[in-house]
């Protein structure tokens, strides 16, 4: 889900914003609360395999104020 953290040596990470919205889906489509998210993504990708970083909370928190989670859906008749 985070593509990889962008940066210098003791800069903070730069997450992408598809990472972002990767997290803020699983916030969305699972409503949980953003701590949690955080801990569900890196959950999903342990178990994957894969040692990708996760944004963390405040991070999260920062930029979902400047993403929208469009989630496209069909209404059940």
């Amino acid at each position: 889900m985070a593509c990889g953290a962008l940066g210098q040596a003791g800069a903070q990470p730069v997450y992408s914003d598809a990472a972002i919205q990767a997290c803020l889906t699983v916030k969305v489509l699972f409503g949980l609360p953003l701590r949690q998210t955080t801990g569900f993504v890196a959950s999903l990708l342990k178990l994957a395999g894969l040692d990708w970083p996760v944004p963390d909370y405040s991070t999260l928190c920062r930029r979902q104020k400047t993403l929208a989670v469009q989630l496209p859906y069909a209404e059940r008749p």
